[in-house]
């Protein structure tokens, strides 16, 4: 958010765990992610207590799927614009794609 305000750029902040991004929310920002779609999923403590593993989460449906059910593991930050989406770290992918959204 502060990167988007030194750029003057209006940003819409979106608090997943209130309002949880729907399935057809979730691929459209697929269809937009320059990461590989399945970095959208967390690696963390609760993805290895649910016993999920990387082929738990190959296909865009499969990611789709479980992030719908379990939204805590949406990586973030998340950012998304008209044309694209990246995961925003580190910083300077923020900066670098926000700025060229201003052109």
């Amino acid at each position: 958010m502060r990167i988007a305000e030194e750029l003057g750029i209006e940003a819409n902040v979106v608090l997943y765990m209130k309002e949880p991004p729907d399935a057809a929310t979730l691929r459209s920002i697929l269809d937009k992610l320059e990461d590989p779609a399945t970095d959208l999923v967390r690696r963390d403590s609760l993805f290895k207590k649910l016993e999920l593993t990387d082929d738990d989460v190959k296909t865009p449906e499969q990611i789709v799927g479980l992030l719908v059910e379990r939204k805590a593991l949406l990586q973030r930050p998340l950012v998304v614009t008209a044309k694209k989406a990246i995961i925003g770290r580190p910083k300077e992918r923020v900066r670098e794609l926000l700025s060229g959204s201003k052109k």
